[in-house]
């Protein structure tokens, strides 16, 4: 899978934007039926953590911890009226009061083993894990790990990607929107990796994977490899497979990192490139902050360029979208702790080598979020 969800450049707009992975959008004839199953397993798993903690007779529930996030925002265009114009990028892309997602984490760990079940509810969480169904719909993790020694883990399940800078969770980016090279992917993988420990500062990842966001199962037998080089905070990422029966392997390579120049600066960096049967892309950013206490400045600073054309596969059904086309995406962002309550007032500029928006080759936006985290 070259690139999971590039669209068309004569007209990008939150209708296939805002699943830009999988271009999948549910039926509403579905939609109140999914929402009721959504709503009878948060109960569930609420009234199982209830039952854990009145049960401490039989449970040791010191193992067993609960954590997530809660976030909206509000979206809207500056340099045109359009409601359905939005970045060439993942989530926060709906105009108006919109919702991201909830997103609740259980894990129990014990002296060598444990398990991750994170699961997520709303549009964030739906796009994704755009290629799952069902009840698997809201399932973002689930693996379990097995920690053979200080310096050896294996992991196996469905577990977000290592490459990249940024996250599909809120909580774990500065910024609310998303990067060109984090939406181009991928965002998930399922399979089983071994992590090394192999010095004090150098560490190693090896993995053998389904084709990239193919989460549920392998549709077509095929296997990707990964891989993970890192020392003290930066990290050499790479996979290499093929992503369906049609293309060629898929080559990509990914350089992330983070330093903390002063107690109050802190500058993070990433770049990657990805190939396919000639197609593909690449792109650098940088992520410059400043902390001034509970108020934090940031900027991301995006170039990112598409090569050839880029196609997205199904299974075995090809599904095409743009051509040669650079990108140049600059985010200013506000950030006001208050507690566990996180206030993002972003101002975004996005401009393309292409009439990308609109019948306009640029687009600037203003987003203002709130995210929740406990635990």
């Amino acid at each position: 899978m070259v690139c999971p969800h590039i669209l068309t450049l004569d007209l990008i707009n939150i209708n296939n934007i805002n699943n830009i992975r999988g271009l999948i959008t549910p039926f509403n004839l579905h939609k109140n039926l999914k929402m009721k199953k959504l709503i009878t397993i948060l109960l569930v798993v609420l009234g199982t953590t209830f039952i854990y903690g009145q049960d401490s007779l039989t449970t040791d529930t010191s193992k067993l911890s609960f954590e997530g996030s809660a976030d909206i925002y509000y979206r809207r265009n500056l340099s045109t009226s359009a409601t359905d114009v939005a970045p060439a990028t993942s989530f926060a892309n709906n105009n108006g009061f919109s919702l991201g997602m909830f997103n609740l984490i259980g894990s129990y760990d014990t002296k060598n083993t444990g398990f991750v079940a994170d699961l997520v509810f709303g549009p964030r969480g739906e796009d994704a894990v755009f290629l799952s169904s069902g009840n698997s719909s809201i399932v973002n993790q689930l693996y379990a790990y097995w920690d053979v020694n200080d310096n050896l883990t294996f992991t196996m399940g469905n577990f977000n990607t290592f490459l990249g800078y940024e996250v599909i969770s809120p909580t774990g980016n500065f910024n609310y929107s998303t990067s060109y090279m984090f939406s181009y992917g991928p965002f998930s993988h399922s399979g089983l990796k071994a992590d090394f420990n192999l010095s004090e500062n150098l560490t190693g990842m090896l993995a053998v994977l389904n084709a990239t966001d193919a989460t549920e199962y392998n549709p077509t037998n095929l296997n990707t490899l990964g891989a993970q080089l890192g020392y003290k905070d930066t990290y050499l990422n790479a996979i290499y497979g093929k992503q369906d029966t049609i293309s060629k392997a898929t080559f990509q390579v990914d350089l992330t990192a983070g330093y903390d120049l002063s107690e109050k600066f802190y500058l993070g960096i990433n770049t990657t490139y990805n190939e396919t049967d000639g197609s593909g892309f690449y792109g650098v950013a940088l992520y410059p902050q400043y902390n001034f206490g509970k108020l934090t400045t940031g900027v991301r600073a995006e170039y990112f360029n598409t090569t050839g054309d880029i196609i997205k596969t199904t299974g075995n059904v090809i599904e095409s979208y743009i051509t040669d086309a650079d990108f140049i995406g600059l985010t200013t962002t506000l950030d006001y702790a208050i507690d566990n309550l996180n206030l993002k007032l972003e101002y975004r500029l996005d401009k393309s080598s292409q009439i990308a928006f609109e019948q306009k080759d640029n687009l600037s936006s203003i987003v203002l979020a709130a995210v929740y985290s406990f635990n």
